[in-house]
């Protein structure tokens, strides 16, 4: 893969440094996606299956899941709706009817 050329002075030996670009030369440092549109850098949740899910989708659990710190179980076949996509480990903040708000990971449900 060939990195793109400093945009200051035009140096063809830029490397990388985690998610920038550093230009040895003149020491210019820029973002990695500096050039891309806003809409391309989006994260893409899928659930189980491969379907993109969104704000405000329904999804169904697909497996029995403990909820941390108490004795509630999420069955198999929970419908959750209207949910809401979040940046983090769990991707899907959501309120389930008897337990309440909770976070859940995409790779456990399914779109409804």
């Amino acid at each position: 893969m060939s990195l793109p050329p400093c945009p200051k002075c035009n140096s063809a030996y830029t490397y990388e440094d985690g998610d920038m670009l550093v230009c040895p030369e003149c020491a210019h440092e820029w973002p990695r996606n500096a050039g891309a549109e806003p809409g391309e850098t989006e994260r893409v949740v899928r659930d189980a299956v491969g379907n993109v899910l969104q704000d405000g989708d329904s999804v169904t659990v697909i497996k029995d899941l403990k909820v941390k710190g108490s004795s509630y179980v999420v069955k198999v076949g929970t419908k959750v709706k209207n949910i809401r996509l979040v940046e983090g480990d769990h991707d899907i903040d959501c309120k389930i009817d008897g337990i309440g708000a909770m976070g859940l990971k995409s790779e456990f449900v399914k779109k409804a």
